[in-house]
Parts: structure tokens; sequence; C-alpha cells
């Protein structure tokens, strides 16, 4: 299950860990216009993990959990025409 929010500098998207025992905690992401954060409360600490990505680690992310295993760069290209 997820949810989406939009703030006015951001959009809040909330994983809630719906699998089988143990869960894990929600992880809850959001999208500036100059990063996109992820974190979650580690419940051993009670302190919550933050990880901060670029737009081209979040493009390159999203490109990698479609590949088999191996090295990757994604080559931005001149539009046709132009």
């Amino acid at each position: 299950m997820f949810t989406i929010e939009h703030e006015f500098d951001s959009t809040v998207i909330t994983l809630v860990d719906e699998g089988d025992a143990p869960l894990q905690e929600d992880v809850v992401i959001n999208s500036f216009a100059e990063c996109v954060t992820l974190e979650q409360l580690d419940p051993r600490t009670d302190q919550i993990h933050k990880i901060t990505l670029s737009p081209e680690q979040l493009r390159d992310l999203a490109a990698a959990l479609d590949l088999p295993e191996g090295v990757y760069q994604i080559r931005e290209t001149p539009a046709q025409g132009s």
C-alpha cells in the first residue's frame, strides 16, 4: 500500500509494508525539484535514516530495476532534427 500527498515544495510518497511478518517500517519518499530523499525509521535506535538522491541517481535506479547484472551508463542523446 502507498499514499501520495502533494505539499507546497514536494510530493510525498509513503510506502507501507503489507508483506508477511516481520514487516518493515514505512518508507517516506520526498520528491523535490533538486533531489529525492528516502527516510525510514530504525526501530532499534529510534532514529530516522535519510538517503538523498540526485535526479540522475533516481533515473539510474529506475533503469537498473529492469536490467540484468552488469555496468551501465545512461547517455543523453540529442533529439532528432535538432
